[in-house]
């Protein structure tokens, strides 16, 4: 996951030297509006750390969210304005984002109501000089809810599944989510729930990818991030799914069910 950050701003970027005059997309700039989030990159599906929501807002706008950390590399970007513009197949993005310059260049090859496919080319600048350009193929899916504001509110509930998160313990969790991106995480002390002294603890809900970061009082600059995307909220009761990798490169899908309770 080299370069996550640069690797998350071009999951909306892509290009073809050749235009392709015989699969040109008619309206594209109209198809293509509405909130789309990558779930395979080269050829294998995306763990839910490395996807990113990419939302069209107009011919000339978009945004894009995204969590990215790692030992090198660290960027949390809730719906980051970006400038987009079209000619044929391909698209133009722009974006200044920590001081640097993202100029990402893409065709689109398909595109339906569901789906979209797209090869990009990336340019990482610093002071107008290129540091890094990163090429890839990419396949996205449309998304068609967004849990910003079900996900408000205090929920309490646990894994169901036999491999989860690097935090869990088995045991019952408590999370609540307030309207300004931050939470509150409770942890039972004799059998009552106790909020947790962290220093700070945020997130963002863009379509159904869920972001949290948090850092624990007296556990100096580590910071811990989570990622899952929200499967539905119904009836007072939240699912949660997340596609995870393990050391050896093998993947693995978490499950949690929880219940919306008072605080």
């Amino acid at each position: 996951m080299a370069a996550i950050l640069i690797c998350g701003a071009s999951v909306f970027t892509a290009c073809s030297k050749d235009d392709d005059k015989s699969n040109q997309i008619d309206n594209l700039p109209e198809k293509i509006i509405g909130k789309w989030i990558n779930v395979v990159d080269d050829g294998y599906d995306t763990p839910t750390n490395q996807k990113i929501v990419l939302t069209f807002l107009s011919p000339t706008k978009v945004q894009f969210s995204l969590s990215a950390f790692s030992p090198a590399t660290s960027g949390w970007v809730p719906h980051q304005d970006c400038d987009v513009a079209f000619n044929g197949n391909h698209a133009t993005v722009t974006t200044q984002a920590f001081g640097m310059l993202y100029t990402c260049e893409y065709t689109i090859h398909s595109i339906s109501d569901k789906e979209m496919d797209v090869d990009y080319t990336q340019n990482y600048s610093v002071n107008g000089q290129i540091r890094r350009q990163i090429h890839g193929v990419e396949h996205f899916q449309r998304m068609d809810v967004d849990y910003t504001q079900d996900i408000l509110g205090a929920w309490e509930g646990r894994s169901t599944g036999d491999e989860t998160s690097e935090f869990d313990d088995g045991e019952d969790h408590c999370w609540e989510y307030l309207a300004d991106g931050t939470f509150r995480y409770y942890h039972k002390v004799d059998g009552r729930w106790q909020a947790s002294n962290d220093e700070y603890a945020n997130y963002f809900v863009d379509g159904y990818l869920l972001c949290t970061c948090w850092k624990n009082v007296g556990e100096g600059m580590e910071e811990h991030r989570e990622w899952w995307e929200i499967e539905s909220i119904e009836n007072g009761v939240m699912k949660w799914k997340a596609l995870r990798m393990r050391d050896d490169g093998s993947t693995y899908t978490s499950t949690f069910e929880m219940t919306k309770v008072t605080k």
